[in-house]
């Protein structure tokens, strides 16, 4: 199976994330009107500055270019996964168990497709989470549109 252009980014400035003691996040390869942006999302337990994202910039620039993962011309961009970071890989999951999520699903439930409460568990395609009210509802991973942190409880994002 031919890898995604995000799959071979990834192999490419992996090494480079690490020494710099940075996470990479997520990476997204997307044309935006008649460009191409390649958007690298890192992260850091103590939180990213503006200069871990120009440190890593300079960083991954040339090997990027000597490796040329990507046929067209492109913009790169690396940045925060922010507050309301989207949880997609599963290790983003499992790092925020306990925190609050906002979740949407792709279809409705009980007339609804937004929902909010604490993630209680995750076990690769199920989720679990626990809404404000004490209900616990599990969710189909593939079934929903994005899970992401819950803005509000800043306290999650320290983890």
């Amino acid at each position: 199976m031919a890898q995604s252009v995000a799959e071979r980014v990834r192999k490419i400035v992996e090494p480079y994330a690490q020494q710099l003691s940075l996470d990479i996040w997520d990476i997204v390869y997307k044309k935006e009107g008649s460009d191409w942006y390649l958007r690298i999302f890192i992260d850091k337990g103590s939180g990213v500055s503006v200069d871990d994202c120009v440190d890593f910039t300079h960083l991954i620039t040339k090997p990027l270019d000597e490796a040329d993962p990507i046929s067209q011309s492109y913009t790169l961009e690396v940045s925060s996964p922010g507050i309301e970071r989207e949880l997609k890989a599963d290790w983003h999951f499992k790092k925020y168990i306990g925190s609050r999520i906002m979740l949407r699903t792709i279809r409705p439930v009980n007339n609804t497709r937004d929902f909010a409460g604490v993630l209680k568990d995750y076990d690769g395609s199920n989720i679990t989470v626990e809404t404000d009210g004490g209900e616990i509802l599990n969710f189909i991973k593939k079934e929903t549109s994005f899970v992401k942190l819950d803005d509000f409880d800043i306290n999650d994002f320290n983890k």
